[in-house]
């Protein structure tokens, strides 16, 4: 029972942040930004602004699909924020410009999730084959598959955990920048960029507490020696 309380309730989470996001984004992707520049000049602008020379800008068409890949150092946008003038594109590729920023500076958290991703995407494939060579192969003992499985969510965790700080750095970052260089005028504005950014960053808190519930269903009964019924 309690298993599939905690799986209906994280994808209960999961869903409305996704939701969240997408509606407060379509809602101020309508709403014309009144500097009149795109969210490709924008974040030229920015990053020339920060002394980063070495970042390239690329359009990708892909809704929400807008990220900063710091081992490529390309920042990619979506189309729709690549060429838009909303609220919402500014927002988004001042946000990128944010990732880009703290590479350039060493931020450490930043560092931090970088060099974990290898060891949490081994941990993505533990908990995805694990579970099926333990069912059809018998080769692993059960408490030992407990504890990898434990351990495979605490790397999970932590990884969304520091995930945190870097996403909503980036977003303060991207509120000031484009408030300091004019790019947003009024308080009206502001705040438009504001629900933007604070809604995408809900889906980063509802993946961390995801991996936070599974990490404490599989370890509890680990160190209380119990099992869930």
């Amino acid at each position: 029972m309690t298993v599939i309380l905690l799986f209906a309730g994280t994808m209960l989470l999961s869903l409305w942040a996704m939701w969240r996001v997408k509606s407060v984004y379509n809602k101020y992707s309508e709403i014309p930004a009144s500097s009149g520049a795109s969210g490709a000049e924008v974040a030229a602008a920015i990053l020339d602004r920060a002394g980063i020379h070495d970042v390239e800008i690329v359009e990708m068409d892909e809704m929400l699909g807008d990220h900063y890949d710091p081992t490529a150092k390309r920042l990619v946008l979506s189309s729709q924020n690549f060429h838009g003038q909303s609220l919402a594109a500014l927002g988004v590729a001042a946000h990128e410009c944010g990732h880009a920023i703290q590479h350039k500076i060493a931020y450490a958290p930043l560092k931090l999730r970088m060099a974990a991703v290898g060891v949490t995407t081994f941990a993505n494939q533990i908990l995805m084959w694990l579970p099926l060579i333990g069912l059809f192969t018998g080769l692993i003992r059960p408490m030992t598959a407990a504890w990898i499985m434990a351990s495979a969510w605490a790397v999970i965790m932590a990884f969304n955990l520091v995930t945190l700080p870097v996403e909503f750095d980036a977003s303060n970052r991207a509120k000031h920048i484009l408030k300091d260089m004019g790019y947003i005028g009024t308080q009206d504005e502001l705040e438009g960029v504001k629900n933007t950014l604070d809604a995408a960053g809900w889906t980063y808190v509802a993946a961390f507490i995801t991996s936070l519930g599974w990490l404490l269903y599989h370890l509890l009964p680990l160190l209380t020696g119990r099992r869930d019924d």
